[in-house]
């Protein structure tokens, strides 16, 4: 095949190049007669070609990879079907403010309008939930165009991109003179941004002078890097801190001011509230769960953002680690940054803290059979190590965990996002694995949400990446059912959301991993242990109570 030094080149080598240069060095990919030219440009190129059994599965696995390398991920699918089929995954990238680039395939251009095989019109499709969508025109082109995908999803808030390439296009070769193959590093600028000057200096004096604020932590933290940044900040000028998304584990467990469990008190009580990388959509009661008293503070990469929603006090564009950096300094010297009159504010969230955990202790302790959810997210949480990247995929049991659930270090929580997409759970353990084989990897799946990708579990297999899984098992979609129930009564509660009693130890011992089914809850620990031993991708069936719902579950938060 063509290389650097023939006059020639195709246009999946010219996409291998541009990937290259991007700095990927693993596509995730469902096979197809309409791409495969990119996979001998992979082969060339030294970038690595990761097989999966399912498109969603592979655009999942990208979102994934970019969460946690913070480069871009990339996922390569055929047209049509392969294309449709990796259309959630996208959607949950954008929504996750995830970089990615969507490669797929089309028929050939001189086959345009006339019914080719598996076309469709990808572009119009994918331009709702991406940043950027286009077709490449021309195979000169190619490598142009994955650039600019790749430039744009770094616009703003990050984001996924799409390119269609038609057969012939890809499989063309052009002189090598003819095409502009961008090169690493010099076509995309610093996106950092400290924000406006005067408004650091307004929101460091307002910190300062705060008697009860209060910050949260959003998942723009981890995407900036700004971990550092954040930690100083809250330290320096005593701020206590709440996180969500993969902004958990930005503060340790224990750390005197991170809090998890007082964050409605939080809000309805505090003075001033800065709200960093994250939009006041649902999970934030549309900005309504804030005190009306307060003084708002919404940071964030995205301009259009700031202020949707909720009327704020204060708002600044940019990156999240600079901004908190600049904060910090610009209050530095002023009387002790006023941290040390917050003293009682922080005693009267820790309160409220623990009076919420000893509302929920009997339940986190309980021996009864079927398991508690909270329970078994108990039992998960003490068996976490700081080198423990925890993914939670489901809908009543992540949410149990989201209030358990502590990461002991920056960059080890995922979750599907905002678009509450059920089944990123082992596309996730695979990107997660394979960028950080030094890491273990621990999944706690709904019995729903693994339905949905599971097989790929067998991929997990294949590429021999062991990790511990666990299947919070009720034979039931509980989230809808409660809601049902609630609704429609209790003759009407099991409609359309009720499973069967699925053995998924087994299904991963058929597999080629470790399965271990639990019915005990004295048997959880040792469970996961052995599960850690046996060096494999497992699956512990945990048996828990259908009756059984978590508070969220219960309020129907989601839908408010």
């Amino acid at each position: 095949m063509p290389d650097d030094t023939q006059d020639v080149i195709s246009g999946g080598h010219l996409v291998a190049k541009a990937l290259k240069a991007e700095g990927v060095d693993r596509i995730y990919t469902l096979c197809g007669g309409h791409i495969i030219d990119i996979y001998d440009g992979c082969v060339d190129e030294g970038i690595e070609v990761v097989d999966v059994r399912h498109e969603q599965v592979a655009a999942h696995a990208a979102d994934g990879y970019a969460r946690i390398t913070g480069k871009p991920g990339c996922a390569v699918v055929t047209a049509g079907p392969g294309t449709t089929d990796a259309v959630t995954g996208v959607a949950n990238a954008f929504r996750a403010e995830s970089p990615m680039l969507l490669i797929g395939g089309q028929g050939a251009l001189t086959q345009h309008k006339m019914g080719s095989l598996q076309d469709l019109p990808h572009v119009d499709m994918m331009n709702p939930i991406t940043k950027f969508a286009a077709t490449v025109p021309d195979t000169a082109r190619a490598a142009d165009l994955v650039s600019m995908a790749f430039r744009e999803c770094f616009h703003g808030a990050p984001g996924p991109s799409f390119l269609e390439i038609p057969r012939d296009v890809l499989d063309a070769k052009v002189p090598a003179a003819k095409a502009r193959v961008p090169q690493s590093g010099a076509y995309r600028a610093s996106t950092r941004s400290a924000g406006d000057p005067e408004a650091i200096e307004r929101l460091a004096d307002l910190l300062v002078h705060a008697e009860k604020p209060a910050i949260l932590l959003g998942s723009q933290v981890w995407t900036t890097r700004g971990t550092e940044s954040a930690i100083e900040l809250v330290r320096t000028l005593n701020v206590p801190a709440y996180m969500n998304g993969a902004g958990r584990g930005t503060l340790p467990p224990g750390d005197p001011h991170h809090f998890q469990l007082s964050r409605r008190y939080a809000f309805s009580n505090a003075d001033v509230i800065v709200i960093v990388g994250t939009p006041f959509d649902f999970r934030m009661g549309y900005g309504k769960r804030l005190s009306p008293e307060a003084t708002v503070v919404q940071i964030d990469l995205d301009y259009r953002t700031v202020g949707k929603n909720r009327d704020i006090d204060l708002g600044i564009v940019g990156d999240a680690g600079l901004v908190l950096k600049a904060v910090t300094e610009a209050a530095s010297g002023r009387v002790n940054g006023g941290a040390s009159r917050r003293k009682e504010w922080l005693d009267e969230l820790r309160a409220a803290e623990q009076t919420a955990l000893e509302k929920r202790l009997p339940n986190l302790r309980s021996d009864a059979s079927p398991i508690h959810p909270y329970r078994l997210v108990s039992e998960i949480n003490d068996f976490l190590t700081e080198d423990s990247i925890y993914i939670g995929d489901g809908g009543d049991i992540v949410t149990f965990s989201g209030q358990v659930v502590q990461p002991k270090s920056p960059g080890h929580w995922m979750d599907p996002g905002p678009l509450g997409t059920l089944g990123v759970g082992v596309p996730f353990v695979l990107a997660a694995k394979q960028a950080r084989p030094d890491k273990e990897v621990v999944a706690l799946f709904g019995d729903g949400a693994f339905s949905l990708t599971g097989w790929d579990f067998e991929t997990l297999v294949r590429y021999d990446l062991p990790f511990v899984g666990i299947v919070g098992n009720n034979s039931s979609m509980n989230q809808i059912r409660y809601g049902q129930a609630a609704k429609y009564g209790k003759d009407r509660e099991r409609i359309g959301n009720t499973l069967g009693d699925v053995h998924y130890d087994k299904f991963a011992q058929m597999l080629g991993g470790y399965g271990e089914e639990v019915r005990d809850p004295a048997d959880i620990g040792p469970a996961l242990r052995r599960a850690r031993e046996s060096g494999k991708p497992s699956l512990i069936n945990v048996w828990v109570d259908p009756d059984a719902y978590a508070p969220g579950t219960m309020n129907q938060t989601m839908y408010k």
